[in-house]
């Protein structure tokens, strides 16, 4: 099969941004203030939980239900995270379980690390993730007016949610210089867009399969304490429809998980879906590798 053409917009724009982050980082190391470099790390939690509890949980996978305070509270947190629009995020995920590791899945991980790291993003897209991309049921996503919000203003919101915000508030409240905050900021982008992406790469080849051997998402610790809980990824495809894509007790390697139990004991969330012990304890037993315990 030859290899698909490089969409060379997006393979410069991907080369600035990490030529960026590493003056961003040499900045944060030797002369921007130190809350300027506390602000990234702040605002990089809160894209990276807009991406986990929001474009996944919520909209790809609908595990739990959130009311409209905190789904608009979602969408601006996702869109610092900078990863596109939300509707097209939770169309490609659903193309991803429903046909991993095929020429349908759109980072599949079967053509390697780097392709399911980032190069999907510098490649066109398989015919075939186009042609399954047509059959996938979104109708729920086009009849949420926060998500077709979005996707109408996703640019100017992007400029100012996820560059704009974290470069002036730095400059207005302790007198950073406009060029350390924004090059924190592309920074901060950037460890957000790679923890994302390890979830598609790493978390698909390295770990355990305690629930499933049969399918390549493996239990990943490094993935899901960077990730806020994302890296429990051979459960998480096990049972894609758990809000808390985990079986793990606590919240230590889980973050997410406690973000949305706290919406929901402030009644900002319902109808979080679980899975029955019995159902996962079988699944292990059945499909399992035999590195299970019982919780």
């Amino acid at each position: 099969r030859p290899p698909s053409p490089l969409v060379w917009r997006s393979v410069l724009f991907f080369v600035a941004l990490h030529l960026l982050s590493v003056l961003g980082l040499i900045r944060a190391l030797t002369a921007a203030h130190w809350l300027t470099s506390l602000f990234g790390i702040a605002c990089y939690a809160i894209g990276g939980m807009g991406v986990t509890a929001g474009a996944h949980r919520l909209w790809s996978h609908r595990s739990y239900s959130a009311r409209l305070p905190l789904r608009v509270l979602l969408m601006l947190m996702y869109t610092m995270a900078g990863q596109n629009h939300i509707y097209e995020w939770a169309r490609d995920h659903r193309l991803h379980h429903r046909h991993s590791e095929t020429d349908a899945d759109p980072h599949n991980a079967s053509r390697g690390f780097f392709f399911a790291h980032c190069g999907w993003l510098v490649l066109r897209k398989h015919p075939e993730v186009r042609r399954q991309g047509a059959k996938t049921d979104l109708s729920d996503l086009l009849a949420d007016p926060v998500v077709m919000f979005q996707k109408r203003y996703y640019l100017p919101l992007a400029v100012l949610v996820c560059f704009a915000v974290p470069t002036v508030v730095p400059w207005y409240f302790w007198g950073e210089s406009l060029t350390n905050a924004f090059l924190i900021s592309v920074l901060k982008y950037v460890m957000t867009l790679h923890c994302t992406w390890l979830v598609n790469s790493a978390a698909h080849m390295w770990g355990m399969h305690p629930y499933d051997r049969h399918i390549s998402p493996a239990e990943n610790a490094a993935v899901a304490l960077s990730a806020f809980g994302e890296g429990w990824h051979n459960y998480h495809h096990s049972f894609p429809w758990d809000y808390k894509t985990a079986e793990l007790p606590g919240y230590g390697a889980n973050l997410t998980t406690a973000f949305i139990d706290l919406c929901s004991r402030l009644g900002l969330a319902h109808s979080l879906k679980t899975v029955p012990a019995d159902v996962v304890e079988r699944r292990a037993a059945r499909n399992g590798d035999g590195s299970y315990r019982k919780r």
